[in-house]
C-alpha cells in the first residue's frame, strides 16, 4: 500500500484514509504514486511518501495511471529528481512525454502571446486562464504540467471579433462546426460558455472563453472587470489573468463542472495554494463572495484528502459538516479512480449529477438542469 493509503486520522482534519473513499475502497498501489507525485514540488514529506509508494509498483500500470490523469510532466519530474529507479522502458516513457510537453508548452506561450498582441491591437481586452499562467504560479514553471489548450476570455459582446481575430491568425474553428458563420456562433456562446479553435499550421488548440461558468449563477462576478495579474511565463512574455482570489474561485468552479475527474486539475489547485502561502480559510470565504457554492468545499476536501493540504480544522469541520459538500467529495474521489468518463457507459452521469448541487437550493437545481438539457440539444436546434 502507498505511503498515501497508509496515513491514517487523528482528528477532524484528517477525514479518512488520504487515498480511501468513504465506501472503503481503497485506492490502487499505482494511483497512490501518482498522486504522491503530483504534490508540491517543496513539500517536506513528499520524497519518504514517493519513496515509499514505489515499492513493488506495476510500473505498466503506472504509466498508463499518470497518461490517464495527463500528470507524466509531474511525474518525470518528481522520480527523476529523486532518482527513484524506474524501468528503462518506463522511465524513456515519462522523460519522453515530459519534453513534449514542455515543448508543447514553449509553443504554446509563443502563441498565447501572439494572441494577446493581436487582441491588445483590436483594444479588446482579455484574459489567459488556467494553463500556462497556472503552472508559472503553481510549480514556478509552466512547462512540466500537460496543457493541451490556450484558453482566452473576451467579453460575450466581443465573440464575434474574437472570433475574427482568431481567424486572422490562422486559426479555424473546430467546435462547434459552424464555419465562419459568426452570427450562429455568436447564438451559441449565448447557451455556451467557450468554442474550440485549432491552428491550421501548428495544430494548437485555443478555446475561446465569453464567460468562465457554465451555469451564470456561479462566480457571476468573475470575468474581465476582475482584479487581474500579469503573469511571467518565460523570457518576454507575460499574460493576464486573474488575481489569486478569483483564480481559486474559478478553479474550483472549472474542477467541479468535471467532478474532477483528473489528478491535474486538484494538483495544480493543491500547488497553487502550496506555493503563494495562501490563507485557506480567506481564499474560502472569498469564494463564497464569488459565488463559487458549494464547489470551493469540494475542492478543499478533495485536496486535503489527496495531498494532506494545511486547512485550520475548524475550517475542515466546517466543510464536512455540509452533508452535501462531503457527497460532492466522494464523488469526484471516486472518479479519480475510474476510467475517463469517456471510456464508460454513462461515464457522464455522476459529473450531471454532481452539477446540480454546486449552490443550494431547488431553484438553482432547476436553472442547472434546463442548462444541461439547453447546452446538449444546442448544436441540433441552433
Amino acid at each position: 500500500m502507498s505511503a498515501i493509503a497508509q496515513r491514517s486520522t487523528s482528528n477532524a482534519g484528517k477525514a479518512g484514509k488520504a487515498l480511501q473513499n468513504r465506501q472503503q475502497k481503497t485506492a490502487p498501489k499505482e494511483f497512490g504514486l501518482v498522486a504522491e507525485c503530483c504534490r508540491w514540488p517543496n513539500d517536506p514529506g513528499r520524497a519518504d511518501a514517493i519513496g515509499a509508494a514505489a515499492e513493488n509498483i506495476n510500473w505498466p500500470s503506472f504509466l498508463a495511471t499518470a497518461e490517464r490523469h495527463r500528470v507524466t510532466g509531474l511525474c518525470w519530474n518528481a522520480l527523476h529528481s529523486l532518482g527513484v529507479r524506474m524501468p528503462e522502458p518506463i522511465s524513456a516513457a515519462l522523460a519522453k512525454r515530459a519534453n513534449s510537453i514542455a515543448a508543447h508548452g514553449l509553443q504554446a506561450a509563443a502563441e498565447s502571446a501572439r494572441l494577446s498582441a493581436a487582441l491588445d491591437r483590436a483594444s479588446m481586452p482579455h484574459l489567459f486562464v488556467k494553463g500556462l499562467p497556472v503552472g508559472a504560479l503553481a510549480y514556478g514553471s509552466p512547462f512540466i504540467k500537460h496543457s493541451w489548450d490556450i484558453d482566452v476570455l473576451v467579453g460575450e459582446d466581443a465573440v464575434e471579433r474574437g472570433a475574427g481575430a482568431l481567424h486572422d491568425l490562422g486559426f479555424k474553428l473546430i467546435f462547434p462546426k459552424f464555419g465562419r458563420d459568426w452570427a450562429r456562433l455568436m447564438r451559441w456562446h449565448h447557451v455556451q460558455k467557450d468554442s474550440a479553435w485549432r491552428h491550421e499550421a501548428s495544430g494548437l488548440i485555443v478555446e475561446l472563453h465569453s464567460r468562465l461558468a457554465d451555469n451564470r449563477q456561479l462566480i457571476p462576478a468573475v470575468g474581465l472587470s476582475s482584479p487581474r495579474q500579469l503573469v511571467a511565463i518565460t523570457e518576454g512574455i507575460c499574460l493576464p489573468t486573474l488575481a489569486l482570489e478569483e483564480m481559486f474561485a474559478h478553479l474550483c468552479v472549472h474542477g467541479a463542472s468535471s467532478a474532477w475527474f483528473r489528478l491535474k486539475w486538484i494538483s495544480d489547485l493543491a500547488a497553487l495554494i502550496a506555493r503563494t502561502s495562501a490563507d485557506v480559510d480567506h481564499l474560502y470565504r472569498r469564494s463564497q463572495e464569488l459565488g463559487a457554492g458549494r464547489a470551493a468545499a469540494q475542492a478543499l476536501l478533495l485536496t486535503h484528502r489527496l495531498f494532506e493540504t494545511a486547512i485550520d480544522d475548524r475550517l475542515v469541520r466546517e466543510l464536512e459538516a455540509g452533508r452535501a459538500n462531503r457527497w460532492l467529495a466522494d464523488v469526484a474521489f471516486a472518479q479519480l479512480l475510474l476510467p475517463e468518463p469517456g471510456a464508460r457507459p454513462l461515464g457522464t452521469t455522476a459529473i450531471h449529477a454532481t452539477q446540480l448541487f454546486l449552490l443550494p437550493g431547488a431553484r438553482f437545481k432547476l436553472a442547472e438542469a434546463y442548462r444541461q438539457l439547453r447546452a446538449a440539444t444546442s448544436n441540433l436546434l441552433d
